[in-house]
């Protein structure tokens, strides 16, 4: 079997050469995700990174990257599916690796889109000027908010004042237990907590939006790719019309001014919640990072496994 095994701060470099050495990819490999979430393994290879995540019963390999013989990654995990006495199922490929594999092993695996998981993608001209009609009411939006708080300053993340952007989240996340006690709120929690003690570690960037001492938004995303960066945690009080759509806008020109050479701005899914992907589609994404899942299909005979089996997958 393959040694799969959490990812440490100290293989970032590592990592980060390997991933920025490929085409844009969808946030799942962001080594900031990676870290602060604990959901996938990894293993080195040559020029390569396999991974293996086993969560709330389920195991999948999302697709390895790297420009070294990914053939032969692919052959590795087979066999370790195997050993396993696992189904072997792919997941977060792109549509070129889906005829990539397709390609390799004729035949043998099942495709499915995974629209829940697109990522949203937007350029950062786009979030930062939120020119023309399409972006009307976005920027009447941001014009009120504006208007209502001509005290609020957008302040860069660094490390003296993290507790205070803390302090924050913290009552966020004290607000919606409150109104939900139910509400799965711990991963994230666990997550947003590593990535205020690692900030610096993890080269995480952000912003906040602070009044009169008051922090009133928070933003917080790290290097995707050499052009992209990708948004992992965003939260502002509720009770602040306007306040996530300010920090949208000014993280994005924060980020132009400070990184000219970024171009995009990856907000990641939305899980196949209805308000989440309205919420997303209006902000007029540039592209969507498509996402595909593929399943070994050997010993799947009847078209409703099939149906049953990818659906399982996709929700997972």
């Amino acid at each position: 079997m393959i040694s799969f095994s959490r990812l440490q701060l100290s293989q970032k470099a590592q990592y980060e050469d390997i991933l920025f050495a490929c085409p844009p990819r969808s946030c799942e490999y962001s080594f900031a995700n990676l870290y602060l979430w604990g959901r996938q393994e990894a293993a080195f290879f040559p020029g390569c990174v396999g991974f293996f995540s086993h969560f709330y019963g389920k195991s999948v390999y999302p697709y390895p990257i790297g420009t070294g013989n990914r053939r032969a990654v692919l052959d590795a995990i087979l066999d370790d599916a195997k050993s396993r006495g696992i189904p072997c199922r792919f997941t977060s490929l792109t549509q070129a690796e889906t005829q990539e594999l397709e390609s390799w092993f004729p035949g043998r695996f099942l495709f499915r889109p995974d629209r829940d998981g697109f990522d949203y993608v937007y350029s950062i001209d786009d979030l930062a000027d939120l020119k023309g009609r399409k972006f009307q009411k976005k920027r009447n939006h941001v014009h009120k908010f504006n208007n209502e708080h001509p005290d609020c300053q957008s302040v860069p993340l660094e490390k003296e004042n993290l507790p205070q952007a803390r302090e924050m989240v913290d009552k966020w996340f004290r607000q919606r237990l409150a109104e939900d006690p139910h509400g799965d709120y711990l991963l994230e929690q666990i997550a947003l907590s590593r990535a205020f003690r690692h900030f610096e570690s993890l080269g995480l960037e952000g912003l906040m939006l602070v009044e009169n001492g008051q922090v009133l938004a928070v933003t917080m995303a790290s290097r995707l790719s050499k052009n992209t960066m990708d948004v992992h945690f965003e939260k502002a009080q509720e009770d602040v019309d306007g306040a996530y759509a300010a920090v949208n806008c000014e993280f994005a020109r924060h980020l132009r001014m400070m990184h000219p050479e970024l171009e995009f701005l990856n907000r990641e899914d939305d899980m196949g919640l209805p308000g989440l992907r309205q919420a997303k589609l209006s902000y007029q994404p540039h592209h969507m990072e498509e996402k595909y899942c593929a399943y070994l299909a050997e010993g799947l005979h009847e078209q409703d496994d099939v149906e049953n089996t990818l659906g399982s997958l996709l929700r997972g």
